[in-house]
């Protein structure tokens, strides 16, 4: 096996520049920026309660989980669809992973750096992310804006 640190996507590690850590950074401000895309236009399919939790620091894979509700299969596809078409507008592009489509009781889309989660009702208090992931820093959003709101909630 080879180390190859200068291959495309490689982790940078502590070997990293000031360069690079700037362009993390505007990395994850971008990643907010899509999330709060992303809870818009949930919401504009009444998704019911939206959250964005801030990843990064609790499991290190994603920067954040934007979570929601629909109360049918068809309205959790619609939100997604919603979600897909919005960010494709914003530049973001498709996702890069699907899963959940099928029946749509727990629909996820992954982005890489963040992950779209849409549930129906009772899979949502089943499944409970907000509690397992509970210590993660939540961002609120405004509904209004593109971007998500300076502070944490």
């Amino acid at each position: 096996m080879t180390f190859a640190p200068e291959a495309p996507g490689a982790w940078k590690g502590t070997n990293a520049t000031a360069d690079s850590a700037a362009e993390g950074i505007a990395d994850i401000v971008g990643a907010h920026d899509y999330c709060a895309v992303a809870a818009r236009a949930a919401s504009a399919k009444l998704a019911r309660d939206i959250v964005v939790l801030d990843m990064a620091r609790v499991i290190g894979l994603t920067d954040a989980f934007v979570i929601s509700s629909g109360s049918n299969p068809r309205q959790v596809r619609t939100i997604c669809d919603e979600i897909e078409s919005q960010l494709k507008l914003a530049g973001r592009g498709g996702p890069l992973f699907t899963e959940g489509l099928d029946d749509a009781r727990w629909a996820l889309l992954d982005y890489g750096d963040f992950v779209v989660h849409v549930f129906l009702d009772e899979a949502r208090l089943f499944y409970d992310l907000e509690r397992l992931w509970g210590d993660a820093p939540r961002w609120s959003w405004d509904e209004e804006s593109v971007a998500l709101v300076g502070a944490r909630a």
